[in-house]
């Protein structure tokens, strides 16, 4: 290689004065929401096809995200897609706004969008949630983004995908029927805890994501936009408002919620909110935290409360609503709660398997 052929070298200097100049800006060099336009328009194109075709799973380029696939990177990108310099941003982590995921998406739409962000659920524009509804009613002005591990309900009775998209295509769900059948024959009633199967329009079986079965009911019917995002996995899908949302069961084993009786949160009082248990021990070892934060099982902490004499007590693990509750006991709960066709909370005993209801 000749001397004129040889590449021209960056001065040493101008290299650092663009370092400097990074450091100093911050993320300023960055586009709006950090996303490029292109991808936020596939996103909402994308997101627009799932609103038009409930329960579908839409296929959509997904882009690498500064944290790790698994962590939240699909709604992330859905959520800084449909945010507005004048909109109001909430993330929940399983129920808590303290967490380091939580903050740190916060932290991110805040800098790159310059978004007011807020932990009241009443006060946010968009709701990016990581496995939990809020307790508290969600508006025809809100939109609800769930990050999403799993896309397909199907996946759980067979792991083929190209087979489960045909068997949506076809909607053939007998095997997950079967599979709700032996769960019944094995454990006396539906049992499945999370990513409860949901038939959406009397048409597609949808995950619901990890949200627990207590929040289900609240995707039926909802004056809100349900926005479901799986980054890994590169699927979008969505429920629009006042669509019906139905878990599968059975005539004679009815769909039940989690079941917490004679359990009230020792924080706030409260008997008709989704209760975590929290476990004394973890405190005593130092994991645990200060009120508001959240402990391994992803249960809030409530480190100023009396504790009960096997070492375990129950708290709302909506710590937004908590502290709300708190300073106002007659805060209404989610309006879904007041549906005389779901069981809820205490009294919800297996009244189907022949017993009696307290």
């Amino acid at each position: 290689m000749t001397e004129t052929d040889r590449p021209e070298t960056t001065p040493t200097d101008a290299v650092d004065s663009v370092l400097e100049s990074l450091s100093d800006d911050g993320l300023e060099g960055y586009n709006y929401a950090y996303l490029d336009e292109h991808t936020k328009r596939e996103v909402r194109r994308s997101i627009l096809k799932a609103i038009a075709v409930p329960g579908h799973q839409v296929p959509y380029a997904s882009r690498p995200m500064p944290l790790a696939r698994g962590w939240g990177t699909g709604g992330i990108q859905a959520s800084l897609s449909i945010l507005g310099p004048e909109d109001t941003f909430k993330v929940i982590d399983q129920g808590a706004d303290e967490s380091v995921n939580a903050a740190n998406i916060r932290r991110l739409a805040t800098e790159t969008a310059g978004v007011e962000t807020t932990t009241d659920t009443t006060d946010a524009d968009v709701i990016q949630t990581r496995h939990r509804i809020p307790e508290e009613v969600v508006t025809d002005d809100q939109i609800l983004v769930l990050q999403v591990p799993i896309t397909d309900a199907l996946r759980t009775v067979d792991s083929s995908d190209a087979a489960n998209r045909r068997r949506h295509a076809h909607k053939n769900y007998g095997k997950m029927w079967v599979h709700l059948y032996e769960n019944v024959v094995e454990w006396g009633e539906i049992n499945i805890a999370a990513r409860y199967p949901t038939m959406v329009a009397g048409r597609y079986l949808m995950d619901p994501s990890p949200i627990p079965r207590w929040d289900v009911p609240k995707l039926d019917d909802a004056d809100a936009l349900f926005v479901f995002a799986a980054g890994r996995e590169a699927r979008i899908y969505a429920v629009p408002p006042h669509t019906a949302v139905e878990p599968l069961a059975f005539e004679d084993r009815s769909f039940q919620v989690e079941r917490f009786p004679d359990q009230a949160c020792d924080v706030c009082g409260s008997t008709d909110t989704y209760l975590t248990e929290v476990d004394d021990a973890s405190e005593s070892d130092g994991s645990g935290g200060s009120r508001g934060g959240m402990d391994d099982d992803g249960g809030s902490d409530a480190a100023e409360t009396e504790t009960g004499d096997d070492g375990r007590r129950y708290v709302c693990n909506d710590t937004s609503f908590c502290h709300k509750r708190r300073s106002n006991p007659d805060l209404p709960r989610d309006h879904h709660l007041d549906r005389d066709d779901v069981d809820w909370g205490p009294g919800t005993t297996a009244a189907d398997r022949g017993g009696e209801s307290t």
